[in-house]
């Protein structure tokens, strides 16, 4: 297991620096305009943006994963998790409602948190919560819009009511964890914490452990952070925005033009109000909350973070459903 572990490490290093030596060269070509086309260099510098905005929030994520595998056994959280699947649905929502987190960065901390015994249905509550609903993210929304409270407002109740809806029907589908070797982790993690139970561990080197399982986090996730950083940035510079743009003639049509818009786009949920706020003049407020909402919940580098962690099927279901319930909300909300 640990010579596995060694050489997915390796691998991971190797492309991480390979795939960062590719984008950072063509910068000491440019001199010559020649050498590269320059939607190359617009692929380069899209690409790198979205690295740059999304690598800290991938470093604090997997530093709290370090902590929650070394400090927080399982029996912490069967103490913390409530009995009925309604409360624990509820209590994840409104943990994640106050916790600072992007969508790449939540990841780690929720695969570590379903690997101690967190439900499911629960991990995924606190999985789209955090990255929406936070408040970095509604402080920026209010600051997009002109300082006006109403859109903050409404992407707080309908991604909160949306997220809550989501986990609940996600416990009526899935019963067993779906991490991908689920029986192996499980396993793994027994073992520690059995031996951390019989003998507890000075707190010096359990800090050390804490680094040491972040470290392989950040290599585990970094992978696929960067393959889902490029394929958005590929789409970005060779799917036209305004062919996009012109699909959305009807509310509705509008609506999941701007859906798709924030899918592929990938934006950091502490940035995107911003972006939003430019459509304000060319789609209907219904169509930008979709944005705003599902964003942050699904979008094209979070889907390949969440494929590396979860069961395909799992992740098909969840796209499913975050889709099809941010676009019912939003459209009922503009009903109100």
């Amino acid at each position: 297991m640990h010579a596995r572990q060694k050489r997915s490490k390796n691998f991971s290093t190797v492309f991480l620096f390979g795939v960062l030596l590719l984008f950072v060269i063509p910068f000491l070509l440019k001199s010559n305009p020649m050498t590269l086309p320059n939607s190359f260099y617009q692929l380069n510098t899209i690409f790198l943006s979205i690295l740059i905005e999304a690598i800290p929030f991938v470093l604090i994520g997997v530093l709290i994963a370090g902590f929650i595998q070394i400090f927080i056994t399982e029996d912490h959280i069967r103490a913390w998790i409530p009995k009925n699947r309604f409360l624990a649905v509820l209590m994840s929502c409104i943990v994640g409602a106050a916790f600072p987190a992007c969508e790449c960065g939540i990841v780690p901390i929720v695969r570590r948190l379903i690997g101690k015994g967190v439900p499911l249905y629960a991990g995924v509550g606190f999985l789209l919560t955090g990255p929406l609903i936070n408040p970095i993210v509604i402080l920026s929304t209010y600051m997009a819009f002109g300082n006006d409270m109403q859109m903050a407002f409404l992407r707080m109740g309908v991604g909160f009511v949306a997220a809550f809806a989501i986990a609940l029907i996600v416990s009526v589908l899935f019963r067993s964890n779906q991490l991908k070797g689920a029986k192996e982790n499980h396993h793994h993690h027994h073992h520690h914490s059995h031996a951390r139970g019989k003998k507890k561990q000075p707190l010096v080197p359990r800090i050390g452990e804490m680094f040491k399982h972040s470290i392989d986090e950040f290599f585990d996730m970094s992978k696929f952070l960067i393959a889902g950083a490029f394929v958005a940035a590929f789409l970005q510079t060779y799917v036209s925005t305004q062919s996009l743009l012109q699909l959305g003639d009807s509310e509705f049509q509008s609506t999941f033009v701007m859906m798709a818009l924030a899918f592929v786009l990938s934006l950091c949920s502490e940035a995107d109000a911003f972006i939003g706020a430019s459509f304000r003049n060319v789609f209907p407020t219904t169509a930008i909350l979709a944005f705003l909402v599902y964003g942050p919940m699904i979008d094209l580098k979070n889907t390949i973070m969440l494929l590396s962690v979860f069961k395909a099927r799992f992740v098909f279901v969840l796209f499913i459903l975050i889709t099809s319930i941010v676009f019912l909300f939003v459209t009922l909300s503009s009903l109100l």
